[in-house]
């Protein structure tokens, strides 16, 4: 029963997030969600700032904290090992859900773009941006990286092991194509707004600072090989080299969420 359940979990966590993910491409399009990120009733300048910066300082805790090698073993004195993974991402929902349920809006016009065709080329990078995201995700193995290998094969009684350390399709360019993904899709916008600005510019620190720590636990993990991709591979700006393929059992590529 517990194995069913955990595995119940998983899959709830993995929908949850999925709700999630899909919602942030209309909270920052400012189209198809009840609330966009310029929509809302509005608060003075100084209390929406502090408002917004604390979510955003929140998501950055909890997913760096959560995603460190320790607080993931210390999560498992709580949870089984199985669903450790499914708790981070429904963390990582919830913390989402409560930043589009309070961010306050700040219009004030930064940019505008009337120009049709500049308009449709930064609509074009948004959802390039998204898609990089998404690509990249079953790149590295999408149902390890959410949780659900890891819920199913507890479920059927198999023994866990990590995804091998591929270097493929986009990750011969770059060491963090998710993050370059989330970059392009915040700044890519024909109408930034003030609010937008705190949320790009916020979320891109997150990355630039949260990047550095996670490439000390994948030096970590992967040793004298992460070493070697690092020298090769430039981090979010993508170089016309390639890399070899290569192959190490028990190891993971950089994914920017792991």
């Amino acid at each position: 029963m517990a194995r069913i359940i955990a595995f119940v979990y998983g899959f709830g966590a993995y929908g949850l997030f999925l709700a999630a993910f899909l919602y942030l491409i209309g909270f920052l399009a400012n189209q198809f969600v009840p609330k966009g990120i310029d929509d809302g009733m509005a608060s003075p300048v100084a209390i929406a700032l502090l408002v917004n910066l604390g979510l955003v300082a929140l998501f950055g805790v909890q997913h760096s904290i959560m995603a460190r090698p320790g607080c993931k073993k210390w999560l498992t004195r709580f949870v089984p090992q199985s669903v450790e993974r499914s708790t981070f991402v429904l963390a990582t929902s919830l913390v989402l859900a409560l930043m589009y349920w309070q961010w306050r809006p700040m219009t004030a016009a930064i940019w505008h773009v009337e120009t049709p065709w500049v308009s449709t080329v930064l609509w074009g990078v948004f959802a390039a941006g998204f898609v990089i995201v998404l690509l990249s995700t079953f790149i590295i193995d999408h149902f390890d990286l959410f949780g659900l290998r890891q819920v199913t094969l507890d479920l059927l009684h198999r023994q866990y092991r990590h995804p091998p350390f591929k270097v493929t399709y986009f990750y011969k360019f770059v060491r963090h194509p998710i993050y370059l993904g989330l970059l392009l899709a915040f700044w890519a916008t024909p109408d930034m707004t003030l609010g937008h600005l705190v949320f790009a510019l916020g979320m891109s620190a997150y990355i630039f600072i949260g990047v550095r720590f996670e490439e000390r636990d994948l030096e970590t993990f992967l040793g004298d090989d992460y070493r070697r991709y690092r020298e090769r591979v430039p981090m979010l700006l993508p170089s016309a080299g390639k890399v070899h393929e290569t192959v190490r059992p028990s190891a993971r590529p950089a994914t920017g969420h792991h």
